[in-house]
């Protein structure tokens, strides 16, 4: 279907706004009224960019407080709207989209309100434009899409229809079922959105917070199969007004906008794309540095063994029971710190997996092998974590540990597996990075939490394919680029036996994170626990965290080396979560 994006959704001048759709993909605009004006260029001249440009301008938006007032303001309106009709006659443009009245002036008259529309069309027609009506959600008396339909099928117009807007219908809660009820080629437009789940007046929801479709708590998919199921063969639209994708990068938001709306449509079973193949588990995680040293010496005291060397590059394997980390320096020239740099996820199917994220425009970062090298599907996620699609120790595929030398056998006093990783997201990557690894690699995301930080807020979203499966937490942290610890990532490592384990790692010099003794006194308040339990977690450093199901989690965390830490964690009673409670403990304690 034909995909456009409205204006408002992006940043910076109308003439770069359309340079950035056109870019992404795009084969179409809403142009916002406020754009227009802003612009140095005449209609005709946008007209003549847009087209360039090979884009259409599917709406120009939005017309307000027309309906159901008293005459000689209804005679205003429509004195304005023949200046905007002649407007978009030089635009080329030949649908307007009409709000339903939030004006005081408006009275409760449907009748009057569908005698003022036919009026408006009838104008509208003279200039080759058609009226899509559409429901605000704050609308004065019009707030919902089937008030809106029973008028515009009151008036009986054929330059009169209705939008369909997924946020103004979803967020009201109204049963999206009965858009089937309305004629397809009474639908003129529809415009998508999504949004998080929150508690909050409709408006400033709506101007602030709304999202890409698959980036928010919203069933849109389900609202386009009603759509479609009336005959409508118009736009799918994106329409968000959101303060972060007004000031990040126009180019990258329209990519996630395209991306959003292919996703949909996979995913409401228009245009099926290659199916996603789930990770089941973490291949490795890989560290970059240009000190190999401390990080070395972190891993060796937490029972790592430096197991092999890769044959061409400067990367070494390390190994503990099922985790493995790999150590490279080949980054010296550009890198200073220590961080994660790159995830390899075990696939079923590693070309099937790439070809899943070219579909849904994921990069494709070059391949950097030499010619004894197993080949690697690697793209980049928004941002910059390189994911490799593995298959390890396969028969029938290639491995890529088969790149490695091996030189030592793994160390195996505690059986580690990696239960997840942490990434920290620039402020204007997270909404995209939710988006990215929900549809490319097809995991599941959890409520997003806001958890306290010492100067501020620190938000957080987890994303998971399976109980068993690997699991992601995305995290944006305050004070964006502001001192290391608020880009600090990390690697969770599950054991069995937490208490054992951290024994050991300590005599082995590692060294943990201290707990303030004031953390453990609210446990012992808020918990029951079996004699002496508390006082080795005080002892210890270990957190603690029960679930409404008795589930339990016991974690603990090293040093920071450069901005990479890691976790130590055990869940019991089947424990899903990541110990949220504890963050504001963790995040004060790096401060420090």
């Amino acid at each position: 279907m034909r995909k456009s994006i409205a204006t408002v959704c992006l940043s910076g001048t109308l003439t770069e706004k359309l340079t950035a759709a056109s870019r992404a993909g795009f084969d179409g605009v809403e142009i916002f009224e406020n754009d227009l004006l802003a612009s140095p260029l005449a209609p005709e001249e946008i007209a003549a960019r847009t087209a360039d440009l090979g884009l259409r301008i599917d709406l120009y938006q939005p017309m307000r407080d027309i309906e159901a007032v008293p005459e000689e303001i209804f005679a205003r309106s429509l004195r304005r709207a023949r200046h905007k009709f002649e407007l978009m006659r030089r635009l080329g443009a030949d649908t307007v989209l009409v709000c339903s009245s939030v004006s005081p002036h408006a009275v409760d008259d449907d009748a009057l309100a569908a005698e003022q529309l036919s009026r408006l069309a009838d104008l509208a027609r003279e200039s080759g434009v058609r009226v899509a009506y559409e429901a605000l959600a704050w609308g004065r008396h019009v707030s919902t899409y089937d008030h809106a339909w029973r008028i515009v099928e009151a008036a009986d117009h054929p330059a009169l229809g209705t939008c369909l807007d997924s946020f103004h219908i979803l967020s009201r809660g109204s049963d999206p079922k009965g858009v089937e009820d309305i004629p397809g080629d009474k639908i003129f437009f529809l415009q998508l959105a999504d949004a998080p789940l929150m508690a909050m007046d409709v408006l400033q929801w709506s101007r602030h917070y709304r999202c890409f479709p698959g980036q928010g708590g919203f069933d849109v998919a389900g609202l386009l199969r009603h759509v479609l199921s009336t005959g409508y063969d118009g736009p799918l639209s994106l329409e968000v007004f959101n303060d972060v994708f007004r000031q990040a990068d126009a180019g990258r938001t329209a990519l996630d906008g395209l991306r959003s709306l292919l996703a949909l449509e996979d995913n409401a079973g228009v245009l099926p794309l290659p199916a996603p193949v789930i990770p089941s588990g973490v291949a490795f995680a890989e560290l970059a540095t240009s000190d190999p040293e401390p990080v070395g010496e972190l891993l060796a005291a937490l029972g790592f063994t430096r197991t092999g060397r890769h044959h061409g590059k400067p990367v070494d394997l390390w190994e503990q029971g099922e985790a493995r980390v790999l150590v490279n320096t080949g980054t010296a020239g550009r890198r200073t710190d220590t961080t994660l740099a790159a995830v390899g996820l075990e696939t079923a199917d590693p070309a099937a997996s790439a070809r899943r994220a070219e579909a849904l425009l994921a990069p494709a970062l070059p391949k950097r092998r030499g010619a004894q090298d197993v080949p690697l599907e690697s793209i980049a996620a928004p941002d910059g974590t390189e994911v490799l699609f593995c298959a390890t120790g396969r028969p029938e595929l290639p491995s890529w540990t088969d790149d490695f030398a091996y030189t030592a056998a793994s160390g195996a006093e505690t059986a580690l597996t990696i239960d997840h990783l942490a990434l920290t997201q620039p402020w204007h990557h997270f909404d995209e990075s939710v988006l990215f690894h929900r549809t490319v690699l097809g995991l599941s995301p959890h409520d997003t939490v806001e958890l306290a930080d010492p100067y501020g807020l620190f938000r957080s979203r987890a994303l998971s394919a399976s109980s068993d499966g690997p699991r992601l937490v995305l995290n944006l942290a305050p004070t964006p680029g502001e001192g290391g610890e608020t880009r600090a990532r990390h690697v969770a490592f599950a054991v069995d036996d937490i208490v054992t384990a951290v024994r050991r790692f300590r005599a082995a010099g590692a060294r943990m994170m201290p707990v303030p003794a004031n953390y453990y006194d609210d446990l012992a308040a808020r918990f029951d626990f079996v004699e002496g339990e508390l006082e080795t977690l005080r002892e210890l450093g270990i957190l603690y965290d029960r679930d409404e199901r008795g589930g339990e989690f016991r974690h603990c965390y090293t040093e920071t080396v450069g901005h990479v830490f890691l976790e130590f964690a055990q869940r019991t009673g089947g424990y899903a979560g990541f110990g949220a409670a504890n963050a504001p403990i963790r995040l004060a304690a790096q401060r420090r």
